[in-house]
């Protein structure tokens, strides 16, 4: 029975190996008159009726025929064409072939045009549990027909997936500059220390980046992310003396919940709480410095389905500097010392 069984599939195998090797010699032009020329019984009329030459139908005919080896027609001088009973069923099976082929443009004509299908979302990893759900949440119960993915990732990480169309548009912020990926800008944050309630900064009502600088810090380590914080402290001509870091959020607030030392953060999530329990103070910077701005990116090549530009105007509507998904309200305060910087589409930072 096994060997039956086998014998069978080794038969299907080779069945659809000379299909495919068929079809990939054949076109579907070349398909489409011959069945034009099966419909109207002359090769005039059938070109008349495609807006093609008559030599063109005829040397398609004559092109199918010698690749299948077998005769379609049968030319009747002086009364056009019949079909011989092999090209009966040849025609036959060449219009459930197009007709499938058809069907795989309707399809992605419909999820270009129509709000079903999956949509793919990219993350910042430190955003992904703020900003997200809301937004997704909201965006599946509108659209019941669409299935939401979500992928969480670093920047670099995101832009890849961009790239290899492994995700539609990603949430993330302006840390690159990249030629290929479009980035609009949505809502600046600008950067914040962030201490343990027990630290004597909390009691005070801002701070600055020279009195940091003598203080230990935690610094969140993920790639670009650490280039932006630690650039902060250069434009101003000073070093920070990092005392350790980490590359997930959580631990690097719960490093300075138990007193560690500082961090500087971006997002400001709506419970300020550490993971362990205690309560995380945030002092605003005095001075000016570059926010971070959160954003869409997506890929410049990538043609946007309307689920896709869909959601990205829902992410326009529902953010802004007055309102974040996830964060509390103002959170993009200016800082104490002046307006916030220009919000340029620059290289900048994250957390």
């Amino acid at each position: 029975m096994r060997g039956a069984w086998l014998g069978f599939a080794d038969a299907l195998h080779r069945k659809s190996c000379r299909i495919a090797t068929v079809l990939t010699r054949l076109t579907f032009r070349q398909l489409e008159y011959c069945v034009a020329a099966s419909e109207f019984g002359s090769i005039s009329l059938a070109a008349e009726s495609i807006s093609v030459s008559p030599s063109s139908i005829s040397a398609a005919i004559t092109q199918v025929e010698s690749e299948l080896q077998v005769a379609l027609f049968v030319r009747l001088h002086g009364q056009g064409l019949s079909l011989t009973p092999v090209g009966e069923e040849v025609i036959r099976q060449v219009r459930v072939v197009m007709e499938s082929a058809s069907a795989l443009y309707e399809v992605a004509d419909q999820a270009q045009r129509g709000m079903r299908g999956t949509l793919r979302v990219g993350c910042f990893s430190t955003l992904a549990a703020m900003v997200t759900p809301e937004l997704c949440q909201a965006f599946a119960r509108a659209h019941p027909t669409v299935e939401v993915s979500l992928v969480e990732d670093d920047h670099e990480g995101l832009m890849h997936r961009l790239r290899m169309a492994q995700i539609d548009v990603a949430i993330t912020y302006d840390l690159s500059a990249e030629p290929d990926i479009v980035f609009e800008p949505l809502a600046p944050l600008p950067p914040y220390a962030l201490v343990s309630e027990t630290d004597p900064l909390a009691q005070q009502p801002s701070t600055s980046l020279d009195e940091l600088s003598q203080l230990p810090m935690i610094l969140l380590d993920m790639p670009l992310s650490r280039e932006y914080f630690v650039s902060l402290f250069r434009s101003a001509g000073l070093m920070p003396r990092i005392a350790a870091r980490s590359a997930s959020g959580d631990v690097v607030r719960s490093l300075v919940a138990n007193g560690f030392g500082y961090s500087l953060f971006n997002a400001r999530p709506r419970a300020n709480l550490s993971l362990d329990g205690k309560r995380l103070v945030e002092v605003p910077l005095t001075g000016k410095h570059r926010p971070m701005m959160l954003g869409l990116a997506w890929a410049a090549q990538q043609k946007r389905r309307r689920v896709v530009e869909a959601f990205m105007e829902r992410c326009r509507t529902f953010v802004s500097k007055d309102y974040i998904p996830g964060m509390r309200p103002g959170a993009v305060r200016s800082p104490p010392g002046g307006e916030l910087p220009g919000t340029a589409r620059s290289c900048a930072g994250s957390g």
